[in-house]
């Protein structure tokens, strides 16, 4: 039946097959070459803010400067928002780089650097920043300038309850000192707060990073796409699975 089919229709095969291929060559040809650059980072623990972790010492070993794996999926997920994009495009100048102009310039670039960019949680519990671009050296910049922006978003983010404690231990504090002559029971107690004061403030200053980066981008060799031979393999198998059932609808209909 096959034999039948491609005796009467081998040229409509033979012929989509080849306007498939030569596509393929020239968009393959034409494409310029983009490289490939990734930066890795592990999460750090939650309790990296925690001001018993840092001021008690019974409780300073038990916990691990790591944090885990599920904790990333917040951090990746935060990989998607537009904010990061719109910072590093700022960063970058990035409109001139895609040649764009005009009042959209600025969003189309954060978009596309957003579609280049890849960030996952890897199956080893890594956070991965990937991106490509058509120059090796820039590509490595912004997958380590895109690490810093989520880095920043979720340092923040740890140390708004810090903030927030600090705010409170003031209004406190003002209130308990308007005191004229404080007891002994009220000395203490601003003693106390004073000294939960200064603790909310080194953990606030330090600021403990929510990310450790364990490996920087670098440059990359070789260009990591188009993938010539992967591309052309996959454009002949679909061109002749579609020749194909060209080629059986015009057998049939040529029958009937």
């Amino acid at each position: 039946m096959l034999k039948k089919i491609f005796a009467h229709q081998y040229k409509i095969i033979l012929t989509v097959v080849a306007i498939a291929m030569v596509a393929a060559v020239a968009y393959t040809w034409f494409k310029a070459p983009e490289y490939l650059s990734v930066t890795t980072a592990l999460p750090s623990s939650v309790y990296s803010n925690d001001k018993s972790r840092l001021f008690n010492e019974n409780i300073q070993l038990l916990y691990s400067d790591l944090g885990s794996a599920d904790e990333l999926d917040v951090i990746a997920g935060s990989g998607q928002l537009d904010t990061v994009y719109l910072a590093v495009t700022d960063q970058f100048n990035l409109f001139d780089h895609y040649r764009l102009k005009g009042p959209k310039a600025r969003a189309l670039s954060a978009e596309i650097l957003k579609g280049k960019t890849s960030v996952i949680k890897s199956g080893n519990g890594e956070l991965k920043i990937s991106v490509w671009d058509t120059d090796p050296d820039l590509a490595p910049q912004l997958a380590n300038a895109i690490m810093d922006q989520l880095q920043l978003i979720h340092t923040e983010a740890r140390n708004a309850g810090n903030q927030h404690m600090i705010r409170h231990l003031k209004q406190k504090l003002d209130s308990s000192s308007i005191v004229t002559e404080p007891g002994k029971n009220q000395e203490e107690k601003i003693t106390q707060l004073k000294k939960l004061l200064a603790e909310y403030e080194t953990i606030a200053e330090v600021k403990a990073p929510a990310l450790v980066v364990i490996e920087k981008a670098r440059p990359a060799i070789r260009p990591d796409r188009p993938r010539v031979i992967p591309i052309l393999i996959a454009v002949f198998i679909l061109s002749l699975l579609l020749s194909v059932l060209l080629a059986v609808y015009r057998e049939r209909t040529s029958i009937s």
